[in-house]
């Protein structure tokens, strides 16, 4: 049955990524799908990207470890501020902007706004540097629920998830992506109810394991029933958690580029709406069903297996079917993420480094060829990179793939966001905070022990990073020379452009 599953879910992924070709003609379609997205697909797409193995395995063990059934307030914050105010703040103005801008992704962005084709070239280098450890941590977490479910060598479990999602995507490109990622999301809200439903009732209920977890006991706690608590063993962490997972999303360019695609102002309320509630069940579920790892304790060797045994352990003793789900779940997450990410790496060497840097006059059909001949690359080397740590238990690379969600998110969110609603935003002011997350996320890695204790941590300093982006760029752009009028003018001349709509949508003054 488990076998079974697995080759139907894959033949569908492979349908369909044959089947949207025709939306993968030139640059436009196979990056964007011809910006005409609708909200199901642009919803989930944004979700599905969002939420990989990486929090299913690793996230949701390691912070309900942590902090018990607090945890859960990492779901609500992805839900709430990475998912609703994302869509509210962001959605329009970047659909709005972009396309008059004609930009694809998000260096041409800065390049085009700000008139600067070296801010282009900082954020591709960024962008590439830190994209592609992003990519390989995204098989972490499938080789203990692989062992499990099938007795399948990690190794071949990469090459799989590899291979298949470098033949839907190359096919189809962001089209066959956003269907593939629809049906992706399907599997996750399915699965993750189940799987909490299946590991619950295991402990005899939702009361009754929230009672064990309250009588759970911990050495380097004192206050009975923390576990089971509001806030849990240590708030200010939690929220530094928060915060990077939810206002993250931002500034990561595989997330604000589902913007660029959707279709029309209804696309976008709807979209806010779906990709709001998807992120409420899968998040919310994924830390809330890891806040009751603890009552597994007797299971689990944290010292020995780290924190990513600690979901595999709670889902061992379900029945068959159950774990085959759960297996199409994690790899739907990531297959989903790693399907986004390279789309986005591979456009973003393309059109902002490769494109007339060092290629003058790239032809259209030859810019998607170089696409296409890219993802496999991207593909091949995080596959490698996943090889390499498990084969060698190289933990720098796994430090590597913690810093580079903060690295990105602290370099673009605050100038992206700042660049849609402010004309006073400088060049300078975007340097600066390129520059600052980037190099303090680096350093984070390098020198981590010579930090302050507070920013020891990769996700309180990707924390800080984000927040102190919001404070550098007005503060940068009010000290140095304002940009040129007539260039800011032009770029937001597009929110003034008039449309008519029908009175359903506004009402009209009458006079």
């Amino acid at each position: 049955m488990k076998v079974a599953l697995l080759v139907l879910y894959f033949a569908v992924l492979i349908a369909i990524g044959l089947y949207c070709r025709k939306h993968a003609t030139d640059v436009d379609g196979f990056v964007l799908g011809g910006r005409s997205v609708g909200p199901w697909l642009t919803a989930f797409a944004y979700g599905t990207s969002y939420f990989s193995a990486v929090v299913f395995v690793g996230y949701a063990g390691q912070f309900g470890w942590r902090y018990g059934i607090a945890a859960t307030w990492a779901g609500i914050g992805n839900a709430l501020i990475g998912s609703l105010m994302a869509w509210f703040i962001l959605g329009r103005r970047t659909r709005i902007m972009t396309r008059h801008l004609d930009t694809a992704t998000m260096p041409q962005f800065f390049e085009k706004r700000f008139g600067s084709p070296s801010l282009k070239i900082g954020a591709a280098i960024i962008i590439f540097i830190f994209m592609i450890p992003y990519t390989a941590s995204l098989y972490n977490g499938l080789s203990r629920l692989f062992g499990m479910a099938f007795s399948i060598d990690y190794s071949v479990c990469i090459l799989l998830m590899a291979v298949l999602t470098a033949v839907y995507v190359i096919a189809g490109g962001y089209m066959a992506t956003a269907i593939n990622d629809f049906i992706q999301g399907i599997v996750m809200l399915v699965g993750i109810s189940a799987v909490i439903l299946a590991v619950l009732e295991s402990k005899g209920g939702f009361i009754a394991a929230l009672d064990g977890l309250a009588r759970v006991t911990d050495e380097n706690y004192s206050t009975p029933g923390i576990f089971a608590s509001f806030f849990g063993t240590d708030p200010l962490n939690l929220l530094f958690v928060v915060i990077l997972t939810s206002l993250g999303t931002w500034g990561l360019p595989q997330m604000v580029q589902k913007f660029y695609a959707i279709k029309n102002e209804q696309a976008i309320q709807k979209g806010t709406v779906i990709s709001t509630l998807f992120a409420f069940v899968v998040a919310g579920g994924c830390y809330f069903l890891g806040g009751f790892g603890r009552l597994f304790s007797d299971q689990i060797d944290i010292a020995a297996n780290g924190y990513d045994s600690i979901i595999p352990t709670m889902l061992s003793g379900l029945s068959d079917g159950m774990i085959a789900l759960v297996v199409i779940l994690v790899l739907s997450a990531s297959m989903s993420t790693l399907s986004s990410l390279v789309i986005v790496s591979a456009s973003t060497l393309t059109l902002d480094l490769i494109k007339d840097n060092f290629i003058k006059n790239m032809s259209e059909p030859r810019q998607v060829l170089m696409i296409r001949g890219l993802i496999v690359v991207f593909i091949a080397i995080s596959a490698v990179l996943a090889l390499v740590q498990y084969k060698s238990s190289v933990n720098f690379i796994a430090q590597l793939m913690g810093v580079s969600w903060g690295a990105m998110a602290g370099a673009f969110l605050a100038p992206f966001m700042y660049s849609l609603y402010s004309k006073k935003v400088t060049t300078a002011a975007c340097w600066t905070c390129f520059l600052f997350g980037s190099i303090l996320m680096t350093a984070n890695m390098l020198i981590r022990p010579d930090f302050p204790a507070i920013m020891q941590s990769p996700i309180n300093s990707g924390a800080i990073a984000m927040l102190a982006g919001l404070i550098i760029v007005p503060l940068v752009s009010a000290i140095t020379p304002a940009p040129d009028k007539k260039l800011v003018d032009d770029a937001f001349a597009c929110y003034d452009e008039k449309i008519v709509v029908p009175l359903s949508t506004a009402l009209n003054s009458e006079k």
